[in-house]
């Protein structure tokens, strides 16, 4: 494992941030320790240490967006709206923690009373992802301390200076610095992280490789919580419309929003073959129109460069396996600055295909499938392993109606892209997209976990059956007629 990691911006390629890797087992043993006295601490004194880091984002937001959008390379806009999701989650989470885990006591007879309250799990740690490295992983941090968890958290190695920066605002609100921890490392230090004995769970978002593997590896350990949030394969359905050109905008926000890389992007355009002709033309001259720059650009960009040359190489490579194993090309993807990982919005008709990959293509790259029936459109729909978001574009209230009750996917649209979920609503999905831990507003379901009491404020307790006399050795019995 290297002593030091680095940090570059994918938009110039120059040096952004350098740390020094961390201690796994030093940074658990902190938070593990300081676990009980923040636990001990009132939910109300926890939010409004969290109230304060929601100030502080505030008031460094611009410092924090312009990090963002140099180290992720999204155009500055973009991540003025990551730091906004940031800085608002605290009041939702605050909201969701008192509706999901709320105190209950119900008041029986003679002084009984039976209550429901919710404990935190203890030390959680939380494996950030690099497409939204403060949103993301703020929404499992913010939700873990306000239920009195320690956290132990580990930003992406490929976006480590806004996981440090993010970790600063918390200590500098007053969250104390041994409760919230931050490892800075590769992915030995995740699986170290991950596979550690003084954690009681794990949060996670990333790829759907990974999060089987962290479900194989916590398999024998019952007793930890997991909530994996892994990406998705996800359909746009366009059906029964004639305002073509909006349908053709929500195709390209679903699929090319923040470059594609968005666990909610529409991966597969499903299109009535009637209608294909105009809306794929609408689509191909709009996304021709989209602007590929630098994150400061001026015009600003709708999409900056993937995260790294290695990912833009990827997609590209993908892209070409498409088209030679029977894909139509309808936008040809190209790298249009030599060396860096910028790349323009690929499109591919798939529909002959007679086997389609699936697998989540993180980045600009859509894949067409024609179907001549409603009910072909929900089974394409359906043919992934993965099911986190859909979307369906036009159609009636009963063809709405079908498709959500017939489409797997734990985000539903109508008329809406696939992504941009609301932060007030849960987020997760199913098969390769989840393990049924929604987060967003459900988060604090994972957080914290319920205890039911049986209480009296005097003991009271007889046995009626079952005991010998006590002047002999017969059983007392009741006799029957």
């Amino acid at each position: 494992m290297s002593d030091t990691l680095l940090s570059f911006e994918p938009a110039t390629g120059n040096e952004l941030w350098r740390g020094a890797a961390s201690d796994v087992d030093r940074e658990v043993a902190i938070a593990r320790g300081a676990w009980p006295a923040w636990a001990s601490k009132a939910v109300a004194f926890r939010s409004e240490a969290l109230r304060r880091f929601a100030d502080r984002v505030k008031a460094e937001g611009e410092v924090l967006a312009d990090l963002i959008a140099r180290e992720t390379g999204k155009p500055l806009w973009e991540a003025r709206t990551e730091v906004e999701s940031v800085a608002n989650k605290v009041d939702i989470s605050i909201k969701a923690y008192a509706e999901r885990t709320p105190n209950r006591r119900i008041e029986g007879a003679m002084g009984l009373r039976n209550a429901v309250r919710h404990k935190p799990h203890g030390t959680l740690a939380v494996l950030g992802p690099y497409n939204f490295p403060a949103h993301l992983p703020n929404g499992h941090i913010v939700p873990a301390l306000l239920a009195g968890n320690s956290v132990v958290f580990k930003p992406s190695e490929k976006t480590p200076a806004v996981g440090a920066k993010l970790v600063e605002l918390f200590h500098s609100a007053g969250v104390p610095e041994e409760v919230l921890r931050l490892v800075i490392g590769g992915p030995d230090a995740g699986k170290a992280l991950a596979g550690h004995d003084g954690l009681d769970g794990l949060l996670f978002t990333g790829s759907a490789r990974t999060g089987v593997a962290l479900s194989r590896q916590f398999a024998d350990k019952p007793g930890k919580i997991l909530a994996l949030e892994m990406g998705g394969n996800n359909p746009i359905v366009v059906w029964d419309t004639a305002d073509i050109a909006t349908a053709a905008i929500l195709v390209v926000q679903s699929a090319f929003l923040s470059a594609g890389q968005r666990c909610s992007n529409a991966r597969r355009l499903i299109v009535k073959e009637s209608m294909a002709e105009p809306l794929l033309e609408a689509v191909k001259t709009l996304s021709n129109r989209l602007i590929v720059d630098h994150p400061h650009a001026d015009p600003a960009p709708y999409m900056g460069p993937v995260i790294d040359n290695e990912a833009a190489d990827h997609l590209t490579e993908s892209f070409l396996i498409l088209m030679s194993n029977g894909g139509q090309v309808i936008r040809h993807m190209s790298r249009p600055v030599a060396g860096r990982p910028f790349l323009t919005p690929g499109i591919i008709d798939v529909t002959a295909m007679p086997e389609r990959p699936d697998v989540e293509h993180f980045g600009p790259l859509l894949q067409v499938v024609r179907v001549e029936s409603f009910e072909a459109a929900i089974a394409e729909a359906n043919n992934t392993s993965f099911g986190l978001s859909a979307s369906l574009i036009g159609g009636t209230p009963q063809l709405y109606d079908q498709f959500w009750a017939n489409a797997r996917a734990g985000v539903i649209n109508w008329n809406r892209p696939t992504n941009g979920a609301s932060s007030a609503a849960p987020f997760g999905g199913i098969g390769l997209s989840g393990n049924h831990r929604p987060s967003a507003f459900y988060a604090a379901d994972y957080c914290a976990y319920p205890v039911a009491s049986a209480e009296s404020d005097a003991m009271r307790a007889s046995i009626g059956v079952g005991l010998r006399d006590p002047e002999g050795s017969q059983l007392v019995t009741k006799k029957y007629l």
